[in-house]
């Protein structure tokens, strides 16, 4: 045989789509594994015609599960981001959008019993340490799709799948504030460097020349923005304690400006190098935790409670996200405690995707 095939589940997880894999069907190490991924989903071609990639960032992610070795979670979640056009593969981050199929996704390959009605499932985020909690319907015993719960960003309606974030704040850095600082400026612009879920340099839209009401294709034809963006990007990741983050999707990016369509607060979020088409379910803990948090860039945006929990509606490109978080206020300061989310997924496909044997002979 010429090529190895590797059992897959393909699936939507909220705003996100790539194959699921069980973490035992493909390489332990990780050069290999890399290579494996890349030649599954076709990195290297804008299009990824070799591959099931679908010529995007949020179509070009990919998961890996196996029964957690954590005494506190069922699931160990491994993730990975392939670039689209460049052959690589960043291990670092996490992505919640496909962690919204991950339960649903642990079911159907048997990894974990799905019960009557409702199952729960704790799902430990391998690349950052975060602690997870989703509950997916599972009417008869048997994982559900259908459902009335919709979501901006995606067709239709589908049966909803609630998250529950636990322990998300410092998660990659080990600080709620990397820098230790409110604020930081990087080339004459003010940023509030944040980790809650995903490390993140949030700046105000009018201080980068934007209204941060444009459009994912406004964004992403502003070449002078992503260059001046970038800049600042790698120069937070460096106080931030993350090293050289040029060849890194983290950071992520993200700018805020007043809402105007029903929101609590404007958001646009960049994955770094294009703009998202919708919200980032990780990026969106962290910019609504910087929403709520005095004396960040936020300061001025947004009429701001006083005691959690509160629901955050920001504002994307394709409409709304809510962000349930808890809080506490104390002399002034915020602390993070938990964030919620309902999102939705969807089985899309099933069966073997193949990889040259020149890459990967198989386990």
């Amino acid at each position: 045989m010429t090529q190895t095939g590797i059992p897959y589940l393909l699936m939507r997880g909220g705003t996100s789509r790539g194959p699921y894999f069980n973490r035992a069907d493909v390489p332990d190490d990780l050069d290999d594994l890399a290579q494996v991924l890349i030649a599954a989903v076709g990195s290297g071609h804008p299009l990824n015609i070799d591959g099931i990639g679908g010529g995007n960032a949020v179509t070009t992610k990919v998961a890996m599960l196996s029964t957690s070795e954590d005494d506190w979670a069922d699931i160990d979640y491994f993730f990975a981001q392939v670039s689209v056009e460049d052959k690589s593969v960043d291990f670092k981050p996490t992505c919640g959008n496909i962690l919204s199929g991950v339960a649903s996704a642990a079911l159907e390959m048997g990894l974990v019993p799905a019960l009557k009605g409702e199952t729960e499932v704790r799902i430990r985020a391998v690349n950052t340490g975060a602690q997870v909690v989703a509950l997916v319907q599972t009417p008869d015993g048997v994982v559900t799709y259908e459902g009335s719960t919709a979501i901006d960003g995606v067709p239709g309606t589908a049966a909803p799948v609630a998250l529950s974030f636990m322990k998300v704040a410092g998660s990659s850095t080990g600080a709620f504030l990397p820098t230790g600082n409110l604020r930081d400026t990087f080339d004459g612009v003010e940023v509030t460097c944040m980790d809650v879920a995903m490390p993140m340099v949030i700046a105000k839209a009018s201080d980068l020349g934007l209204t941060g009401h444009e459009s994912r294709e406004e964004l992403d034809a502003n070449t002078a923005f992503f260059d001046r963006m970038e800049a600042i990007r790698l120069q937070a990741g460096q106080a931030m304690g993350m090293g050289d983050c040029s060849k890194s999707v983290t950071p992520k990016f993200g700018v805020l400006a007043r809402a105007e369509n029903g929101g609590t607060i404007a958001t646009r979020y960049f994955m770094p190098w294009s703009a998202h088409p919708t919200m980032a379910v990780t990026g969106s803990q962290c910019l609504a935790s910087c929403a709520l948090t005095p004396g960040t860039v936020a300061d001025g945006l947004l009429q701001r409670p006083s005691a959690g929990p509160a629901t955050v509606t920001l504002e994307h490109p394709m409409g709304l996200m809510d962000v349930l978080v808890d809080f506490d206020m104390h002399d002034g300061e915020f602390h993070h405690k938990s964030a919620g989310l309902v999102r939705t997924c969807r089985k899309l496909a099933e069966g073997v995707v193949f990889v040259p044997t020149a890459i990967w002979e198989g386990a």
